[in-house]
């Protein structure tokens, strides 16, 4: 592996034996030297994973070969740090926004391929008025089946007051953040929020969110035009996105609106069968390349370059043929919250079909991350697929390891991806989610049937003008804005001419 630190008791002897000629020091038993210091093992874990395989590796100065002058100097830095949590963020480049690790990595799991976490079931957005402090919110979707639908929370509601505290900037988090909270519903009358006498009691549970919010087929002007609200690349659903499309393809739907505003991610695999869905024409070839750090870049390169491409498939992950609509055109709702796996799709189509792009500028992410588990492959499992993760603890890291480009080798959106048709939600008329009045869909219908968009409401310039966007509820997710691996497909031994 390059640039492993020796053996402790070999370091130890390195660094700590030299004398006089005539002086004779015995070494210290192993078990003396480990008693020495205390358990180091979730540090070492956490370093070593970083210095393997973090994209930015050649960007933190504490990664780099030299920067410690002893084994000793390395395990002092390590020892400094009382909490592995802030070892790790040490170890994050300034630039990064995106990596994380994780104290408990099963909670992990159940979020990255199920879709479970704790949740009101309140999807909602904050804003600020202005340059006030203070800040309202709004539920831009319910969940079926979660406490804040059993309590009548729906879209379009607004609030401004948790467990009877006004939001500002300095409270909303602890507020929001709570496990259970009582919230006041507001309404938007006449431009002005105002106060109702309903109050909900909320609660977080876990609960597997479905990410096919609503799907239709609309008959409009002699066109068959798909449409599926979509919300994140969660592996466990592939078989029911499958299935959706499934019937876009027996309803010989001759347009498809897939609808991202509020999908901030997810899954690679994932995102590569809804584009395989989306066409089939291009089944095998080229979709996505990948870019590691220089010491496993130049090794893939050399030894695998299978495994720097990502291609087009026909088939999802439990076998099941891809229903494909071999389209050539695609239309595609996005905004601000629209992230990570959204833009893969978005950006490794455009070589291949028209995207139209409808909406407002999407986040601008380009990296992928995985999950890396204390063992020695990093994996949870070894080749055998036998479990050998340090039994100790719990922690994991979810640094990003690898960015990608389209087959055009383009990448680096740092602005996000523009829409070529611009429109917002209308915070005066959110309307209901899969309406064909609603703004965002009526705007990607118009774009479908050749006609101008509506114009602007007052209130969606206002948002615009004088609204300022501070928060979302995904943001307490550690799965926010991020795209991840199923798997990381790491060398057993990095060859020595590498180090």
């Amino acid at each position: 592996m390059k640039k492993l630190l020796l053996p402790l008791l070999l370091l130890a002897i390195l660094f700590g034996s030299c004398s006089k000629e005539d002086d004779v020091v015995e070494p210290k038993p192993e078990e003396e030297i480990q008693q020495e210091r205390r358990n180091l093992e979730v540090e070492e874990f956490i370093f070593g994973a970083m210095n393997e395989i973090y994209l930015y590796e050649a960007d933190v100065p504490q990664l780099q070969d030299g920067y410690f002058s002893s084994q000793d100097d390395f395990l002092d830095f390590l020892e400094g740090y009382n909490d592995p949590v802030n070892l790790y963020y040490d170890l994050v480049a300034d630039h990064d926004q995106f990596s994380f690790m994780t104290e408990d990595y099963v909670a992990l799991e159940k979020l990255l391929n199920e879709g479970i976490s704790g949740t009101t079931g309140m999807n909602y957005r904050l804003h600020t008025f202005g340059n006030n402090t203070d800040v309202f919110g709004y539920v831009r979707y319910v969940i079926p089946g979660s406490p804040a639908e059993e309590a009548g929370v729906k879209r379009g509601d607004f609030f401004t007051e948790i467990d009877g505290s006004s939001l500002n900037v300095n409270n909303y988090q602890q507020l929001l953040g709570q496990a259970s909270f009582s919230m006041r519903i507001d309404e938007l009358i006449d431009d002005t929020i105002t106060h109702t006498d309903k109050v909900v009691e909320l609660s977080k549970v876990e609960i597997a969110e479905d990410p096919i919010f609503t799907h239709n087929v609309f008959e409009i002007e002699g066109e068959n035009i798909g449409y599926l609200l979509y919300n994140g690349f969660t592996p466990d659903f592939d078989a029911q996105l499958n299935s959706v499309f499934g019937e876009f393809k027996s309803r010989n739907i001759s347009s498809l609106i897939l609808d991202l505003r509020y999908n901030g991610g997810g899954n690679v695999e994932t995102a590569i069968d809804l584009s395989s869905m989306i066409t089939g024409q291009f089944n095998e070839q080229i979709i996505l390349k990948y870019e590691y750090n220089q010491y496993y870049q130049t090794y893939f390169e050399q030894n695998r370059p299978e495994d720097l491409l990502m291609y087009f498939n026909n088939s999802i992950r439990n076998g099941e043929s891809i229903n494909s609509l071999n389209l050539t055109k695609v239309y595609v709702i996005t905004t601000r919250s629209s992230a990570s796996a959204s833009e893969l799709a978005i950006h490794a189509l455009e070589p291949y079909i028209d995207v139209v792009q409808i909406g407002g500028t999407t986040r601008g992410k380009f990296q992928a991350s995985a999950t890396l588990y204390d063992s020695p492959n990093l994996s949870y499992t070894n080749k055998d697929g036998e479990v050998h993760v340090n039994p100790n603890h719990n922690y994991a890291l979810q640094p990003l390891i690898v960015k990608y480009a389209n087959k055009d080798d383009e990448s680096d959106f740092v602005d996000g991806l523009f829409p070529d048709v611009e429109a917002s939600e209308d915070l005066g008329n959110l309307g209901t989610l899969g309406d064909p009045n609603e703004t965002l869909l009526n705007a990607a219908i118009n774009t479908v049937l050749g006609k101008a968009p509506e114009p602007a409401s007052a209130m969606q310039k206002r948002v615009e003008q004088e609204f300022k966007f501070i928060w979302e509820s995904d943001m307490f997710k550690p799965n926010y804005q991020r795209v991840y691996l199923d798997k990381i497909h790491l060398p057993e031994i990095i060859p020595a001419e590498l180090n």
